[in-house]
């Protein structure tokens, strides 16, 4: 099944606006309060959290994974005060506002699916076990002629991790995934070490703290050897540049960065999103390729292409308002 969008206007043409600093804190990063900062390790965002979630998917039974996750989404649901208002205020604009309780439903039920998901993830780099993915419309990331590549375009909904790893699986693409650095460098280095383990020589892992030169002539080269590159669409890496859009009619910034690759390399951006269907099940979500345009005004050109990745995403999150994991309030309070 195809999501689909209302069409929309295209955004004026605006300059390009830069994300926050290298000295704030990440834009994808959770609502952390102080005593999250007290906390080290233990905080919600520290290493300790990576390893005890890999130790247990790999020594529980299954039998023991749901009520196990049910109890650890309750613990966080409680604690985390700020993630709580964060995911209810993001989702009101999906939703619809609602009294107390249903706000608690809908809180607990996405911590709940990243719950699962993130559970699910330890278990395809740890344990390997059989995983059914349904990907409709494969070709569209096939269209590319050789040697040309092409960007699969994702976001933090469902398992987004998994939607990397489809150009390899599926199209036999060697694929090139851009990360947003940890928060904490040794969970950054658990993760690496994970991925490097199981992923495979075709799987390549970049870490990104913001906009990097170097990392940008990196993927160019990919794009220009018929490869794949994944990047997240629905934020802004930490000093990166954003192009203004709406989501849910609401002013909204996505990443230029993605924009502005295939528009150098001349290459399509493909939106891939994974939605977790039930226990190691997975729909792949496909959409229609995106070309930016490359006139004699880049800005129109990033603007016009930034309308499509903004409808792609604000779908997509339609299908499942509750796997778009979004740990920070987007919009304030009305």
């Amino acid at each position: 099944m195809r999501a689909t969008a209302a069409p929309r206007s295209p955004s004026p043409a605006l300059p390009l606006r830069p994300a926050p600093g290298a000295a704030e804190t990440p834009p994808h990063a959770p609502e952390e309060g102080r005593t999250a900062r007290l906390l080290g390790p233990l905080r919600v965002t520290g290493i300790f959290w990576y390893r005890i979630h890999r130790w247990a998917v790999r020594v529980l039974p299954e039998w023991a994974l749901r009520p196990t996750t049910f109890v650890f989404t309750a613990l966080f649901w409680v604690l985390l005060r700020r993630i709580r208002a964060a995911v209810a205020s993001n989702l009101e604009a999906v939703l619809g506002p609602c009294g107390w309780w249903r706000r608690q439903r809908r809180i607990f039920r996405t911590l709940h699916q990243y719950a699962w998901c993130v559970s699910e993830r330890y278990e395809r780099l740890s344990t390997a076990p059989p995983v059914t993915i349904e990907a409709d419309h494969p070709e569209r990331w096939l269209r590319a002629p050789a040697p040309r590549g092409v960007i699969l375009l994702t976001g933090h909904l469902g398992s987004w991790e998994v939607g990397s790893a489809l150009a390899g699986e599926v199209g036999g693409r060697p694929v090139h995934v851009v990360r947003e650095e940890e928060t904490d460098p040794r969970a950054q280095a658990f993760i690496a070490r994970l991925l490097a383990e199981r992923m495979g020589p075709g799987y390549h892992t970049h870490f990104a703290a913001g906009a990097d030169p170097a990392l940008s002539v990196t993927l160019l080269a990919a794009l220009g050897r018929g490869e794949a590159v994944a990047l997240q669409g629905d934020r802004p890496r930490r000093g990166g540049r954003t192009v203004p859009q709406t989501l849910f009619g609401r002013p909204y910034e996505i990443p230029a960065g993605p924009l502005v690759l295939a528009r150098s390399a001349g290459v399509p951006l493909v939106p891939v999103f994974v939605l977790r269907e039930g226990r190691l099940t997975y729909r792949a979500l496909i959409g229609e390729p995106i070309a930016v345009a490359r006139g004699p005004d880049r800005a129109a050109d990033l603007a016009a292409a930034g309308v499509l990745v903004a409808a792609a995403i604000e779908a997509a999150i339609r299908q499942r308002p509750h796997q778009w994991f979004c740990f920070r309030r987007l919009w304030p309070a009305g």
